[in-house]
């Protein structure tokens, strides 16, 4: 069975101004992948002969299957064919059955069709001609110089159709494909991403099949396990042996697998161990309660949430006592056990998390992104604080705040 090395390039010069998000490289390499082949180059180019004829050339020279989307439209700048002609010298042909399609096409809308639509049955001469099944331009697969081209509209509805209602099953029937690409990701959080690759170095290096690639996103890390494989249940037992090596390095940071987010974590402690939460906002302004309401079935683990943010409504809301703020001021470790262990008294609630500090200038000498975050636990009458200090502007802080609040809760809940 042949290796596949793929490259999927998209054309149209309104991808590069950004005035159409390019949604079709990220589907065509994800519907590649789990038929088992490998993208390994994404190119984008704008509708300019010479550019796109430098692609192709790329391309041709590294990749052994290329997908290419856009560029088969009837108007002047539709110039895919024609730089795939010129670094290839294959003649260009009308499609009597596309042509034909097309015709039909419009005499069944009662439309009026212009010469230049025409371009559009233009196809290679002895190429696989798929018929577009919600659109006028056909698919082309041209078999050249040991490596296969396929052209798709850069329509996203006819791409996608073309692709699974004709290219994949001709795949199949022509026994192209073999394995598929399976994966899982594993999600950690209290662990940076330069600890984790440092923790798994070797790990990492010596992996081919799977492949683990970190990936670091707000607050956290990923850990995506990638194996091409048969069966999913053979993949499976591939990525069985690979975590528990990494468990057994940083397990203590792991938090979830695949599509599982911390706060849908959090959700399901809260639930499993029939606690209740409350929490008292003054920084985040609300943020933490409208994260965890994202929660289907919040109202079983949430009783409320109060945004305290003025001086005043710390203590006329919360009750916090005015000699605390007097003394150690609102932005403090006092303040904030205060704040959580009132807040969870006001709810009823078995936990309360407070936040307080600064997300803009300074505030009674402390300085730009200092915030105090509270866990009080009722049953047992803990108070646990943490101080941190965060970079980057108000709207950072405050994701921030949230994140590192999810994670002390998920720490507190998985003891």
């Amino acid at each position: 069975m042949k290796e596949w090395k793929a490259e999927v390039i998209t054309v149209g010069t309104e991808l590069l101004l950004g005035q159409i998000v390019n949604t079709n490289v990220a589907w065509v390499s994800e519907k590649l992948a789990d038929n088992g082949i490998s993208v390994y180059y994404h190119q984008v180019v704008g509708d300019n002969l010479n550019r796109v004829k430098d692609v192709f050339e790329i391309a041709h020279h590294r990749s052994n299957i290329i997908f290419v989307t856009g560029g088969l439209g009837p108007t002047d700048d539709d110039l895919t064919r024609e730089a795939f002609q010129e670094i290839s010298g294959i003649k260009i042909i009308e499609d009597e059955q596309t042509m034909k399609d097309i015709e039909a096409y419009f005499r069944k809308r009662n439309l009026e069709m212009t010469p230049n639509n025409r371009k559009q049955a233009a196809v290679f001469e002895g190429s696989t001609v798929f018929k577009n099944p919600v659109g006028i331009a056909p698919g082309i697969l041209v078999d050249y110089d040991d490596r296969i081209w396929i052209f798709m509209p850069g329509v996203p509805r006819e791409m996608k159709a073309l692709t699974e209602e004709q290219i994949l099953p001709y795949f199949k029937k022509k026994n192209m494909l073999e394995d598929s690409i399976y994966s899982r990701v594993l999600r950690f959080i209290g662990i940076g991403e330069a600890q984790i690759e440092h923790e798994l170095k070797d790990i990492i290096h010596e992996q081919t099949n799977p492949t683990i690639a970190p990936l670091a996103v707000e607050g956290e890390v990923s850990l995506r396990l990638t194996a091409k494989a048969k069966t999913e249940a053979e993949a499976n037992t591939m990525f069985d042996q690979i975590e528990d090596k990494v468990i057994a390095r940083v397990g203590e940071f792991l938090y979830g697998y695949n599509e599982m987010t911390i706060r849908q974590r959090v959700y399901e402690l809260l639930l499993n161990q029939q606690l209740t939460l409350a929490s008292a906002e003054s920084l985040t302004g609300g943020a933490f309660s409208a994260e965890i309401v994202q929660n289907d079935g919040a109202s079983k683990v949430f009783k409320g949430g109060a945004v305290v943010y003025h001086e005043q409504a710390k203590e006329n809301v919360l009750q916090v006592d005015s000699s605390i703020i007097d003394e150690y001021g609102t932005v403090s470790k006092e303040c904030a056990i205060h704040m959580a262990k009132q807040v969870a008294s006001l709810y009823g609630s078995d936990i309360g998390i407070s936040f307080t500090g600064v997300a803009g200038s300074v505030i009674e000498n402390q300085s730009h992104g200092t915030v105090f975050i509270c866990i009080y636990d009722k049953i047992n009458g803990k108070a646990i604080t943490e101080k941190f200090v965060f970079q980057g502007n108000r709207s950072a802080i405050i994701q921030r705040t949230v994140k590192k609040g999810l994670e002390l809760l998920y720490k507190h809940l998985n003891k």
